[in-house]
């Protein structure tokens, strides 16, 4: 089974236009879409699963016409958005209990063996009685997953799921997503460039509404080979290093900052080659050197200064 989506478009009544004909085939396993806030991430999430209508394009799930057949696509659909709410004062085992009775599991002993499983592989079960509202970031990250499981869904859209997680529960609730990308097309939404280097087979990077490229991460990395060269500088000369060389990226390294440019050959001025990386591929695209279109996005993303998407 495979999610098809063709030539889809969206503008807001603001007259932003989120989404510009955006086309992917997304197969089973763990897919990455990679961009920024506000590049229209969410609203293809949002459309893929039901929740507002393009105004142009197709989006099939194998079989299935997902903006004509909705009820069925909602079956198969598993959908951990953002941001979610959660009622504080309930357990997770009975709120989870709540959840797989909407789903349609009527019946109460098949509902129990599927609660508990779920707990289980969220790694929820020791708590199940403690109220969600005493639960962490992660924790509630991973029931979110296992509400999002009930039904076994084929497709699972799961958008910016690592924010604000420390370290190990980040590397706790990556592992569950990679188990959930064994038998599902799952859809990780991020501006994280880790999250899809560590889980995904494909990706692509959208800004403004627009894929700029679609790729496997290995092979992506793989063709910058000895066209990234890195610099240490003091902050006070980066405005004329960027006048003369095609900087992707800029961070600080104790004290100092470390610059990335993209140039075919050595650019000299004590630049020496260093290895590629997912992060090089993702700033060298949103900079228009990687088969992509340039971004006028890439100076506020080297400051850190993201917009929010736009809402309906």
């Amino acid at each position: 089974m495979e999610l098809h989506i063709r030539n889809v478009s969206k503008t807001y009544s603001s007259g932003v236009q989120a989404l510009k004909d955006v086309t992917l085939t997304i197969p089973v396993g763990m897919y990455g879409l990679l961009g920024p806030n506000g590049s229209g991430k969410s609203t293809l999430m949002r459309t893929i699963a039901t929740l507002q209508e393009p105004d142009e394009g197709s989006i099939r799930l194998g079989e299935l016409d997902v903006l004509r057949q909705k009820d069925e696509v909602r079956q198969t659909l598993g959908y951990l958005p953002q941001e979610f709410g959660l009622y504080p004062k309930v357990s997770a085992e009975s709120l989870l209990d709540h959840f797989a009775v909407l789903k349609g599991i009527a019946e109460r002993r098949a509902r129990k063996e599927v609660v508990e499983a779920l707990l289980r592989q969220t790694n929820l079960w020791e708590v199940r009685k403690q109220k969600l509202g005493g639960y962490s970031g992660g924790m509630r990250q991973r029931f979110g997953v296992a509400v999002a499981l009930l039904g076994n869904p084929t497709l699972m859209i799961v958008d910016e799921p690592t924010a604000g997680l420390d370290p190990a529960e980040r590397v706790r609730f990556l592992n569950l997503l990679s188990e959930l990308g064994e038998n599902s097309v799952v859809l990780l939404s991020t501006h994280i460039v880790e999250d899809v280097s560590e889980l995904c087979t494909r990706m692509a990077i959208i800004d403004r509404g627009e894929i700029l490229l679609e790729a496997e991460p290995l092979r992506a990395v793989d063709e910058l080979k000895g066209r990234i060269w890195r610099r240490v500088i003091d902050r006070s000369a980066l405005p004329e290093v960027e006048r003369e060389h095609a900087v992707i990226s800029t961070k600080l390294l104790a004290g100092r900052t470390v610059v990335h440019v993209h140039a075919d050959a050595s650019p000299g001025g004590g630049f020496e080659p260093v290895e590629p990386d997912l992060e090089d591929v993702y700033f060298t695209t949103m900079a228009g050197h990687h088969g992509g279109r340039p971004s006028t996005r890439i100076g506020s993303l080297r400051a850190g200064r993201e917009q929010p998407e736009p809402t309906a």
